[in-house]
């Protein structure tokens, strides 16, 4: 007699510690979303970084960023494929401010760093979970009769 129901296959450990790091990529998202809101809701910097008060560059990224790190967030913390996707918008967006154009928006030179720490790991994780995908796919066809 056959299964009612497709068999799904336990994650792997590579597969559990990745969702643990998308997770923690979430609550990090999470932290620059509100850090956004609160310089252009005039709680952070003593107020001067209210939206009103802000060049227009500074508005329309600032604005961008606020919205993008909590959708992110989001994404990555129900660990759907969009989360990392609006992830790297986020990344690009602020690298491109800080790297490209730091006589309008300043520098951070930490900034840089943390977001290709955080791009060179999720490749190593997809990497890693991948080859471990193709060694089981290799494994169930030799066992095949």
């Amino acid at each position: 007699m056959a299964a009612d129901s497709v068999h799904v296959p336990k994650p792997s450990l590579a597969e559990t510690i990745f969702g643990l790091f998308l997770r923690l990529v979430s609550v990090s998202c999470f932290w620059f979303g509100l850090s956004y809101w609160a310089m252009l809701i005039g709680f952070s910097m003593e107020g001067e970084g209210r939206f009103d008060l802000l060049p227009l560059s500074w508005r329309v990224a600032a604005t961008t960023l606020a919205v993008v790190y909590l959708v992110a967030a989001l994404g990555l913390w129900l660990l759907v494929s969009w989360g990392p996707v609006l992830w790297v918008v986020a990344a690009v967006a602020e690298i491109t401010m800080f790297e490209v154009y730091p006589q309008i928006f300043g520098v951070r030179p930490g900034l840089l760093l943390l977001h290709l720490t955080v791009a060179v790991t999720f490749v190593i994780f997809r990497s890693a979970i991948a080859y471990q995908r193709a060694k089981q796919a290799k494994a169930a066809r030799i066992d095949l009769p």
